[in-house]
């Protein structure tokens, strides 16, 4: 399995769940991706979830307690920086926006929550004792991010300038338009998408996907747990993949690598 101890700055390192309904969402995750929750006390009244697999911590899950009334349940994305103090200068100079920190997160790390000029929000993460995901592109751990986005152009000229992400390959997207992937050197660092008028209001985000072992089972295991089926089982090139609502509301992806 692919384990890893540390995360190059510029590239994606954690996600984690924002639920209404913490525990119904470790049960559907748990047994979709074979998960196992550790409950940490952070903080007055609030519980943080480590989820892991194999022992390795993949991802985090909380429940969305007072002060996030409006806000509907998502999965955050965050990219490892080496100071997040200086990047949040970077974003804002780029025309992103802070909306949260820099803080630290006890002796975890230093975190920002911050909106690149198209809207979408992403942590930045400066690890110190937590790293972030310690197992990825593996069944049951994180697979890729993708940006859902207005203007593609501002957001690729954005994350150049703050994380020197190169848009090195763009090709058709099935459902129409581009579809662009970013690289930083040699490594994936992410995709791109437009918005789409069909998708409705929807605003700029990231989205998470999720590796698994057979992408066809996993689906039918999701839709029997009452998650909604966004876009059906599609394959490109060697990727098979699906996005789901899941029966808290959260929208998220599955992934396969064939052959």
């Amino acid at each position: 399995m692919p384990e890893v101890t540390s995360h190059a700055p510029g590239n994606f390192c954690w996600v984690d769940l924002s639920t209404t309904d913490a525990e119904a969402s470790k049960s559907f995750y748990s047994r979709l991706l074979g998960w196992t929750a550790i409950d940490n006390p952070a903080g007055e009244g609030m519980v943080y979830s480590m989820m892991q697999k194999d022992g390795k911590n993949v991802c985090g899950l909380y429940g969305m307690g007072p002060g996030m009334e409006g806000v509907y349940p998502h999965w955050s994305s965050y990219i490892s920086v080496e100071d997040v103090d200086a990047q949040v200068a970077r974003v804002t100079e780029a025309g992103g926006s802070v909306f949260m920190g820099p803080d630290d997160v006890f002796d975890a790390g230093r975190m920002a929550f911050v909106a690149d000029p198209t809207g979408a929000v992403f942590g930045m993460w400066q690890p110190k004792e937590h790293i972030g995901a310690e197992l990825i592109y593996a069944p049951g751990a994180l697979g890729w991010n993708e940006l859902y986005t207005h203007d593609t152009e501002a957001a690729a000229s954005f994350y150049d300038n703050v994380f020197g992400w190169n848009r090195s390959v763009t090709h058709p997207d099935p459902q129409g338009g581009q579809y662009h992937e970013f690289t930083i050197g040699e490594n994936p660092a992410g995709g791109m998408m437009q918005i789409k008028p069909e998708w409705g209001e929807v605003p700029p985000n990231w989205s998470v996907y999720f590796c698994v072992e057979d992408c066809a089972t996993s689906l039918a295991l999701a839709e029997s747990m009452g998650a909604e089926v966004i876009v059906p089982l599609t394959q490109i090139d060697n990727i098979r993949f699906a996005f789901l609502k899941d029966p808290v509301g959260v929208y998220f992806g599955i992934s396969q690598v064939v052959g």
